[in-house]
């Protein structure tokens, strides 16, 4: 009998995201479902992001999140200021971006050829910097973003409503998905990054600089992460320092898990992975059985983590090594 890990990759996949949904169905929990998607949407983004460096680099980057707080903060002071939503949401990727380009620049172009595990503390410096920094120029105080439409019932499967701004998160998802999955398996500038990520010494004998590869993964990875934290704020209710990181929403350890999940080089991985992340933590959240252990959802979370590196550590899209 075939062993889990040796399963092919779109078969265990598939078969895991249609139980969830099959289970949760005949289970009543179809509220959970809804909730989930919308959340796994978020944490699908993140994971995106983090794939993106991963898959480029073979670095787990600590400092997404702080690439869509930076943006939230850059929308949030705009829009105090009467700027327009649009322009204030372009101003916040822009920021994301520049704070995406120094953070390559400044930290990982001079490690370039340190070890991996040096690059991945200096990116959890470069968060904890960001982090101190928010503090000490906006204080600790909590703040909100407010939507882009304030249409909270456009659709209501299963009886839940789902808001216009949560169904533009889920859009954002599935067409930045589609982009890179096309970027990074149909174009040449994509493949050369996959190539520079497995063969650096063969891609520069080609005349293909690899720091430059480096600095534009990092920026879409930085726009990512700015496209998951300025459209989920204004459902999380209230952001503060460390928003994505450690902050409410808390972002980064459920899209990592989900990376993880999904496979830490597989972009359709992170889409699974995410769905499947959330879905199970709002089915947490809503188990009176469960009400007994604090954080039921984060249990969860650190649970889905423990199993997949145990069962199958390559992930559910991932390749085995």
């Amino acid at each position: 009998m075939p062993k889990l890990g040796d399963l092919p990759r779109g078969a265990v996949g598939g078969a895991s995201t249609i139980i969830v949904v099959l289970l949760l169905i005949i289970s009543g929990n179809s509220s959970a479902l809804v909730n989930g998607l919308v959340f796994g949407s978020f944490y699908g983004l993140v994971a995106l992001g983090l794939v993106l460096i991963y898959k480029s680099s073979g670095v787990f980057n600590f400092a997404q999140g702080e690439f869509g707080t930076v943006a939230v903060y850059t929308l949030w002071i705009l829009l105090e200021r009467g700027v327009p939503y649009l322009l204030a949401i372009l101003a916040g990727i822009v920021a994301a971006i520049a704070f995406g380009l120094l953070t390559e620049r400044l930290v990982i172009r001079p490690l370039f050829d340190a070890p991996r595990v040096i690059l991945l503390v200096a990116t959890a410096g470069v968060a904890l910097l960001a982090i101190g920094l928010e503090f000490w120029i906006g204080g600790a105080l909590l703040r909100q973003v407010r939507p882009i439409s304030g249409e909270l019932g456009r659709i209501s499967p299963f009886g839940v409503n789902v808001s216009d701004q949560q169904l533009i998160l889920i859009a954002a998802l599935l067409i930045l998905g589609g982009i890179l999955a096309y970027f990074f398996n149909r174009t040449n500038l994509g493949l050369a990054i996959i190539g520079a990520s497995q063969e650096p010494t063969a891609t520069e004998l080609v005349g293909i600089s690899v720091k430059r590869l480096s600095s534009f993964t990092w920026v879409l990875a930085a726009l990512l992460g700015a496209v998951a934290g300025i459209l989920s704020v204004p459902i999380g209710g209230s952001f503060g320092p460390g928003y994505l990181t450690v902050g409410s929403s808390g972002a980064l350890i459920p899209g990592f898990t989900a990376a993880v999940l999904g496979g830490m080089t597989s972009m359709p991985g992170a889409f699974v992975g995410g769905a499947i992340v959330g879905v199970a933590e709002s089915f947490a959240l809503r188990q009176s059985a469960l009400a007994f252990i604090p954080g039921p959802d984060k249990v969860m979370i650190f649970l889905i983590l423990l199993l997949v590196l145990a069962l199958r550590p390559q992930g559910l899209l991932g390749k085995s090594a």
